[in-house]
């Protein structure tokens, strides 16, 4: 008997998945025909709005914003601050999560497990407007809490906003707080579906604790890894906006070593109003992403078959 293709239950799923689908679609999709105006002089007709104005008016440029985008001799900083901030919370968001996340499953105390997780949640829910007013209490110049510290230890008033040189660890301690509770949260939960008769088993035969660690726990996270992994290295020219801009309060004198990609498009459509820059740069940084990408799966596909995500 031949199986339907569409059953009853199906009907349901679709309805609840409709809210994501429509929310895609909008916000994804639909901004996509916005692909033109990397390929084009944009110019507002007046009375005509922005739809008409993109694909009738202005002229094509070909490649012409690309080509100003590869001269532009601030790209060389702004791609090198990206690459290596992003390398770097790639590396600190994969090992510090897993190995909280293992380290939480050998607490035998629920309680402690569950405080620890609500409480490193926590900033996960701070939007980067709160989180840079709470880091400003800190390092505000008149009365921040470390200035006020050095002051009365007899020292002079560091004036952070205007120091590049601390704002690389400032900015990875800041983004590590913030995101690895719910890396933690994640890891802790696919920990929780590894079948305990692989531990028995695995301490009758005497394995230590880093051994059962090394060839059950890290075996068994190793999807879940990879699947993140390759998910982040998509955005690897892609930074958080309101890290960069919000928590830095926008800081002319610190710009070498805060200024991103996400940061630099931003500003150039604010004070600029090139709309063609903004988008070749961004179209540029979103294609190398899906390349490297689409590079690391086929690279993870033929060293495993069974990993990857594509």
């Amino acid at each position: 008997m031949k199986e339907k293709k569409w059953r009853h239950s199906d009907s349901g799923l679709a309805v609840l998945s409709l809210p994501a689908l429509l929310w895609y679609i909008a916000f994804c999709y639909l901004p996509m025909f916005g692909i033109v105006l990397a390929f084009k002089q944009y110019r507002l007709i007046p009375g005509k709005g922005f739809i008409y104005s993109l694909f009738m008016g202005g002229k094509w440029v070909g490649f012409e914003n690309f080509r100003f985008l590869f001269l532009n001799p601030q790209m060389t900083l702004v791609v090198r601050n990206t690459l290596c901030y992003n390398i770097l919370f790639l590396v600190i968001d994969t090992l510090l999560p897993v190995a909280l996340a293992i380290l939480l499953s050998y607490l035998y105390s629920e309680q402690q497990k569950g405080l620890f997780q609500t409480v490193s949640m926590l900033p996960h829910f701070l939007s980067w407007v709160i989180v840079s007013y709470l880091l400003f209490a800190f390092l505000s110049t008149d009365r921040g809490l470390l200035n006020s510290l050095i002051t009365r230890g007899g020292g002079t008033a560091v004036r952070w906003y205007q120091e590049p040189s601390v704002w690389p660890l400032i900015l990875v301690v800041t983004h590590t707080w913030k995101a690895y509770g719910y890396a933690v949260v994640m890891y802790t939960a696919y920990l929780t579906a590894i079948d305990p008769s692989l531990y028995d088993s695995a301490l009758v035969d005497g394995a230590s604790v880093l051994q059962r660690v090394r060839y059950i726990t890290l075996p068994m996270l190793r999807p879940i890894i990879i699947v993140l992994l390759l998910l982040n290295l998509g955005h690897i020219l892609n930074t958080d906006f309101g890290l960069f801009y919000q928590v830095t309060r926008n800081s002319g004198s610190i710009l070498s070593a805060t200024e991103t990609i996400d940061v630099y498009i931003y500003k150039a459509l604010l004070e600029q109003a090139n709309y063609g820059y903004s988008a070749a740069a961004s179209l540029l940084q979103n294609a190398i992403g899906c390349f490297l990408l689409l590079a690391s799966n086929y690279i993870i596909k033929r060293i495993d078959p069974e990993e990857g995500i594509l």
